[in-house]
């Protein structure tokens, strides 16, 4: 078949200097949301009138066999969002279907959905399987291979996904983990101070999170992540050993990075600006480095200032990221790019607020209280570098090899201060620990390599996986004692944060330590019956955790085999019907009161469910029921006088819930987030554990485009926490955040295909509530305040 490429053409950029010219200089460092999504109408136009239009207007080109499309008439669409959306409607009712890839709309015919994940002829456009949601304004993707390495239809995955699309991560403002989490319902991140968040899931904290397919560790402030150079985020629920190798069996999170769509000049400028004095500005800029565009960069830059409810405290952060994507042939593609986030701080936290008075009562401080010297700081600096290759052979086996580079700096200096205040005087705040003043430093250095095997066996299609894994962090920490131990605190009535800082010894080493995992794993896609698929693998891995100094002994687990089965069967073409098990291995390096390292947590993973797709497979919708049995869980029990926190391993930790989820689009304008969680979380004894992670949530979001207007809102309703903390007469006494909900708007108002305000209202009520209650056990503990009502508004501009 001969296919015949032709090239969009690009609106004439003279027409636009006059209005470029102000609107750069008002956008400096304006915003990176490079393809506003398009609005398109189509009317009494043949197909390839319809598809010259839209390459036009998207500036992407597009490919197809002109037979194909010959004599054939497009259907008549009006204000159709997204440039995929688009593309769907206009080709209905002609038998073929459209698929965008590295900068150019593939027009082939429709191919049955059981076979999409076969060896086709795609060819290049399949190659690094990038699946981008830029542009598309969908709550969806097609496949993902975040569980597996197998790109699956969700109905095809035998565990719970979600993924958040660049579409959502617009339409929420969502910029940073702890947004994530509060738009994926099963996902908990309470906040343990002005700068530091642990993300849950099913009862489970999660140890790592994955760039691009490649685990790396997540530290809970080190390794936080703006949203700018991320086209969107997918999390898989339940263990994912079978790629991670060792890790949490809570949930894995995939942060898939953005590239190069376009094979023209294009950019984008964005101003934010809103509450507590936040303001922040990105560019974003496409740019071929040849004449057909087979080679193509793509820079990111962005420029934030952000304040806070809380008192003191401020932070600025620059990010800056590049990549470039090269078609080196039809069958070989390779992608390289870095990136480089600075973030200063002040006045930053190290607890919350104190929960007592002296006289047993409870403090009431309004949520901007904050006991934080001004001198107090996380600064952090995190470089990263990647590459990626792909390549297909003609006898459609793919081969893909990625390589990550990732080193994180922090800085905390900073100081907490706890105790039991006196109602009259003010008095009673302690430095508890003295001042944290340290400087930790991560590298880490990972590989992966696998191919994709088709093979057809018994008049069936099937596919194997095979696939390495390697990688090595080294973490190197210095420390700083500083010249007193305590720090005089002022009272909490008259609190400005003028607290002479102290003087400081010279940096000494006070850790260094590595860690190495190595695996190889195998998993394949058997299609048993035309209604019957088995996913069935494992991994062998290596963990080997060497002290070198300041630390607990070294240690290594080896040979650890980790299987994945899962069945599917189709119920018809838009329902099927799952059960999966994965086992679970963590080695952990948390310590007991008598300081000796806890053995490797281990346990059982289990899950059943329905998946469903409605409205033309626009709408995902799943219910799942889960059990994860896992032994040795560390629950914290306490602190030493060091204010090293100590550990219990609790036997026979069981999550058992149910999940139920719809997310899509409805109609052509209307997109929606639904989402249930319930679960329930026991020792070995019965009893409950991880009482500050909510046990039920419910979430509905919703966006309606209305012409020119877009408008949304999101609710989100969870359960109570709860912990017992010390009080002032050595008792301890249950400390309870009821159930709450919490209300978030957006509007946003397109003047034209290029210009665009958006408008962001989070926490709409203002609603006051503790978001965690920290440290109970420990000079009564202290409560962490959520945040009040926040406003952003976003101004884009694209070109």
């Amino acid at each position: 078949m001969t296919y015949k490429k032709i090239q969009g053409k690009e609106k004439m950029f003279k027409t636009k200097s006059k209005f470029i010219a102000p609107t750069l200089a008002m956008l400096l460092f304006g915003s990176s949301l490079l393809y506003a999504d398009k609005i398109y109408t189509i009317e009494d136009m043949s197909v390839k009138e319809a598809l010259e239009k839209i390459s036009k207007e998207s500036k992407l080109s597009y490919i197809v066999d002109e037979e194909l499309i010959e004599g054939k008439k497009a259907k008549n669409i009006k204000n159709i969002e997204g440039t995929k959306k688009a593309l769907e409607k206009v080709l209905n009712s002609t038998n073929l279907e459209a698929i965008i890839e590295d900068g150019t709309i593939l027009i082939r015919e429709k191919r049955e959905k059981n076979t999409s994940n076969n060896g086709n002829d795609l060819g290049s456009v399949e190659v690094l399987a990038s699946n981008s949601t830029e542009g598309t304004g969908s709550y969806t993707i097609d496949t993902m291979n975040t569980a597996t390495r197998l790109n699956l239809l969700s109905k095809d995955t035998p565990q719970s996904i979600t993924v958040v699309t660049n579409q959502e991560i617009e339409d929420k403002n969502i910029n940073s983990f702890r947004n994530l989490a509060d738009n994926v319902v099963g996902l908990n991140a309470p906040v343990w101070d002005s700068d530091r968040v642990w993300i849950s899931s099913r009862g489970f904290s999660i140890d790592y999170y994955q760039l691009n397919g490649i685990p790396t560790t997540y530290d809970g402030f080190a390794t936080e992540q703006d949203m700018v150079i991320y086209d969107r985020v997918e999390i898989v629920k339940g263990a994912s050993g079978l790629i991670s190798g060792a890790g949490s069996p809570g949930a894995s999170i995939n942060m898939v990075r953005k590239h190069v769509h376009s094979k023209e000049f294009t950019g984008g400028l964005t101003l934010k600006g809103g509450s507590w004095d936040t303001y922040s500005g990105t560019m974003d800029l496409t740019i071929p480095l040849n004449e057909d565009g087979s080679i193509r960069s793509r820079v990111i830059a962005q420029k934030e200032h952000q304040e806070s409810f809380r008192n003191f405290y401020e932070k600025d952060t620059d990010i800056i990221y590049g990549i470039i994507d090269a078609d080196l042939s039809d069958q070989t593609k390779i992608s390289a790019g870095a990136s480089y986030v600075k973030t200063d701080t002040s006045g930053s936290t190290w607890s919350g607020v104190p929960i007592y008075f002296s006289d047993g009562s409870l403090t009431n401080f309004d949520p901007s209280t904050s006991f934080a010297p001004n001198w107090a700081s996380y600064d952090k600096e995190s470089t990263s570098a990647f590459v990626n290759f792909g390549h297909n052979f003609y006898n459609d086996i793919k081969v893909n090899a990625n390589y990550n580079y990732q080193k994180n700096i922090i800085e905390p200096k900073t100081v907490a201060f706890m105790g039991y205040l006196d109602k009259n005087t003010g008095l009673g705040l302690e430095s508890v620990w003295g001042v944290w003043n340290q400087e930790v430093e991560t590298t880490i250095n990972a590989f992966d390599i696998y191919a994709s095997i088709p093979f057809d066996l018994g008049n069936q299609n099937h596919e194997i996986i095979v696939g390495a894994m390697t990688s090595k962090t080294d973490s190197l920490s210095y420390s700083k004692d500083a010249s007193t131990g305590d720090i005089n605190a002022q009272s909490i009535y008259s609190w400005d944060g003028n607290i002479e800082e102290p003087s400081y010894s010279d940096k000494e080493r006070s850790g260094e330590s590595s860690v190495e995992q190595n695996g190889i794993y195998v998993v394949g896609r058997f299609d048993l019956m035309d209604d019957l698929k088995l996913i069935a693998g494992g991994r062998i891995s290596n963990y080997e955790y060497s002290c070198i100094y300041g630390c607990s002994s070294s240690y290594k687990d080896t040979n650890v085999f980790t299987p994945y089965a899962g069945l599917i069967y189709s119920l018809n073409e838009n329902h099927s019907v799952y059960t999966s098990y994965t086992s679970i291995f963590t080695p952990q390096t948390q310590k007991d009161v008598n300081g000796d390292r806890l053995d490797p947590k281990d346990g059982n993973s289990y899950e059943v469910g329905l998946k469903s797709q409605f409205f033309d497979e626009r709408l995902d919708t799943s219910i799942s029921l889960f059990k994860i049995v896992q032994d040795n869980v560390p629950e914290s029990v306490g602190m030493n006088d060091e204010g090293e926190t100590y550990y219990r391993g609790v036997e026979g930790v069981t999550s058992k819930g149910i999940e139920i989820t719809a997310k899509g689009e409805i109609t052509d304008n209307w997109n929606v987030n639904f989402g249930i969680s319930s679960f329930t979380l026991k020792d070995g004894n019965g009893q409950k554990t991880s009482t500050l992670t909510p046990r039920k949530e419910i979430m509905l979001s919703t966006k309606y485009k209305l012409g020119n207007l877009s408008f949304g809102g999101t609710i989100n309703w969870q359960d109570k926490i709860y912990s017992d903390t010390k009080n002032p007469s050595g008792n301890y006494q249950t400390i309870t955040q009821k159930d709450f909900y919490l209300v978030n708007l957006m509007a946003k108002y397109e003047f034209s295909e290029d210009l665009s305000l958006q408008l962001n209202i989070d926490n709409l009520f203002d609603k006051e509530y503790y978001s965690n209650i920290l440290y109970g056990s420990y000079r009564g503990g202290s409560f962490q305040f959520g945040d009040p009502r926040k406003t952003i508004l976003t101004l884009k501009y694209t070109f």
